[in-house]
Parts: C-alpha cells; sequence; structure tokens
C-alpha cells in the first residue's frame, strides 16, 4: 500500500492544526503508541488492550496520524479492532528528533523568530530586518559564536550517523583529519570512537577553543582531539592533513566564497588527501527540514543559507582539480574526493 501526496488543499489543513498535530505526536511518543506501532502490523484491538485505551477513541487518534502520513492502514472489516497499521519507517525516531527531550526544533525555537512574524510582506519590501542585537550573522563577538556553536551541534546527528556508516571505507590508511568549522568538536569525537588510528583537529575562531577543551574533557579518546584557531576567510587552511571535512560549512556563503574554500582545501591536502562534504543538501525532504531557517533568514541579509544540490558540489569539486567524486547515501549524503597523488601543495 502506498500514501498518494497530499493536495495543496489538505496540505494547508493540516498546516493550520499544526499545533493540533504536535500534540498529537508528543501523546504517541509519551505513551509508548510509536514502539507498539515500530515493528508493524498490530491491529487496533491489541493495541487498545495493551495500552489500556479506549479502542473508538484510539482508532480516531490514528486517523490523525495516518493523515500526517505517519502510518498505513488495513481495516478488512467493519469491526475497527480488526483493523491493522503499518508505522513508516522510522517514525519513532523521527518523532523523537522533533519532539524528544533533545529535539532540535525546540534548539531551533529559542531564536527569536518571533520578531519577524506577522512581517514578512515588510521584511520582503526591505522595510524590516532583524537586529543584531537579535541575531548577528556571521557572529562577531565572543559569546555570540559560542552559543551559535553550541547550538548547531544539536542538530549534528545525521552527519554523526553518515560518517560512522561509512567508517569502514574513509579512514583506513588516513592519520590526520581536519574538520574545518567543525563546531565544539562533536562531530570529530564520534568520528575518533572510529578510527583509531586518526588524529583530528578542529578548525574554527579562537573564541571556540574552549568549547573543544570541554568535548575533550569528556571525550574517550582526549588524546587525539586537537583545536586549531584561525580565520578560513583571512588564513589559508592548515596543511599536512590527509583529510579535510566541510560539515554544514559551505551552504552558508555564496558560491564564490564556497568555490574559494575548496580551492583553499586542495592547497591544504596532501597528495592523494580526502576531501569530504556534508551537509543538507537540496531535495524536497530536506527543503522541509530547513523550513525554520529559511522563514527566519529572510530577515537577516547577510546569512546566504542557500541548500545546493549534491551534483553542484560534484562538478565544483572536478572544476578545482579533485578526483574521484562520488555521493554516498546517508541520512545526509556525504560527497568524497580525493587530491591527485601526484599534486603537492600549491
Amino acid at each position: 500500500m502506498t500514501t498518494a501526496p497530499l493536495s495543496p488543499r489538505a496540505l494547508m489543513s493540516l498546516l493550520v492544526n499544526g499545533t493540533k498535530a504536535m500534540d498529537v505526536l508528543e501523546t504517541a511518543l509519551d505513551i509508548g503508541l510509536l514502539d507498539e506501532l515500530e515493528p508493524g502490523p498490530v491491529r487496533l484491538g491489541e493495541l487498545a488492550e495493551r495500552l489500556h485505551l479506549q479502542p473508538l477513541r484510539l482508532y480516531k487518534f490514528l486517523d490523525c496520524l495516518e493523515s500526517l502520513g505517519c502510518l498505513e492502514r488495513n481495516e478488512p472489516s467493519d469491526d475497527i479492532n480488526e483493523a491493522a497499521y503499518y508505522a513508516v519507517p522510522g517514525l519513532r525516531a523521527a518523532v523523537v528528533a522533533v519532539v524528544g527531550p533533545n529535539a532540535v526544533e525546540c534548539d531551533r525555537d529559542r531564536y527569536p523568530w518571533r520578531r519577524l512574524h506577522g512581517r514578512l510582506a515588510e521584511s520582503l519590501r526591505g522595510e524590516f530586518s532583524i537586529s543584531d542585537d537579535d541575531f548577528v550573522w556571521p557572529p562577531k563577538t565572543d559569546e555570540q559564536t559560542a552559543a551559535f556553536e553550541q547550538s548547531m551541534s544539536a542538530g549534528l546527528g545525521p552527519a554523526i550517523e553518515t560518517f560512522h556508516r561509512y567508517a569502514h571505507r574513509l579512514w583506513p590508511g588516513r592519520r590526520r583529519l581536519l574538520d574545518v568549522g567543525g563546531g565544539d568538536g562533536t562531530l570529530a569525537a564520534h568520528v575518533l570512537g572510529d578510527a583509531p588510528d586518526l588524529l583530528v583537529d578542529v578548525y574554527n575562531l579562537p573564541a571556540v577553543g574552549p568549547l573543544v577543551d570541554r568535548t575533550r574533557a569528556r571525550c574517550d579518546h582526549p588524546d587525539r582531539l586537537g583545536f586549531v584557531g584561525g580565520d578560513f576567510f583571512t588564513e589559508p587552511l592548515p596543511s599536512g592533513y590527509d583529510a579535510l571535512a566541510f560539515v554544514r560549512v559551505l551552504h552558508d556563503w555564496p558560491n564564490d566564497v564556497a568555490r574559494r574554500l575548496v580551492e583553499n582545501a586542495y592547497r591544504a591536502l596532501r597528495p592523494g588527501g580526502l576531501l569530504l562534504i556534508c551537509e543538507e543538501f537540496r531535495t524536497p525532504d530536506r527543503l522541509a527540514m530547513q523550513f525554520f531557517w529559511s522563514y527566519f533568514l529572510i530577515g537577516v541579509d547577510s546569512s546566504f543559507s542557500r541548500l545546493r544540490d549534491a551534483q553542484f558540489y560534484i562538478n565544483l569539486l572536478k572544476e578545482v582539480g579533485f578526483e574521484e567524486a562520488e555521493v554516498l547515501p546517508g541520512t545526509w549524503e556525504l560527497i568524497i574526493a580525493y587530491k591527485p597523488e601526484g599534486h603537492g601543495l600549491v
């Protein structure tokens, strides 16, 4: 059984009832319903009995979940207790990511988006902007930088999962990785667990150093996690590494800046070095999950924030001189490419 795409009218009905929909998702998680649905299929009568719920009320509740695209249903008879439900793959993990205790959406909600709410028309005409007192990009003070990097670490789950998935392919034979703009070192700390021979340095503004120190203090491999302070706009990237990563970095900048950073990475890498790019590449799903930032940053002209197709980076890497560029599938795709063996630092 497949679910047809929603019509614009149906989608708008869900949007206008968004607060109620979130209540449904939070309740489904809290009462353990998602745990019961995950293995699927499961009959409504069994669900009601195990969770001590009223069958007719549960039937209506499951209609709510089905309307959100979370379930598929097979109802073979007039007896609602015989209706069987199938959770879409990954449903529980998705709900946890949105309404769970460490949900990235909760972190986003602390940004002052309400300043823009109701004033979109003014903002689009250039008559209203988010002020630097509310949000400034790029961060200007040490405090702003630290707050931004801590926030970004909350959304790294998909990147961590993808790097773990391909650890067997990425790290054998690699000795030194530079994680450019690597936040507080959260991703680097996870990579170290998959690569016992790897040393990882986070390259970021000096103000981020204390955040990496804190990550190192609770890391399982503190002796292999380093920090290099610098500014990739004013300084060349540190050289001597045989792997270099841009994770959620390039999409923040215009095309010419992204190209310059990739060119700098080419110069910094050792011959045969591996370049990795991981971020939210543009797809319908990613665009939907990026909705908060697309909305909020309407009022922030200094932030480029452009979701690009993966093919943009494949083409760019080839133009710069990298070889064997490819996209590895994942929760977030990972693009990898190699600097030719015969090319030294330039």
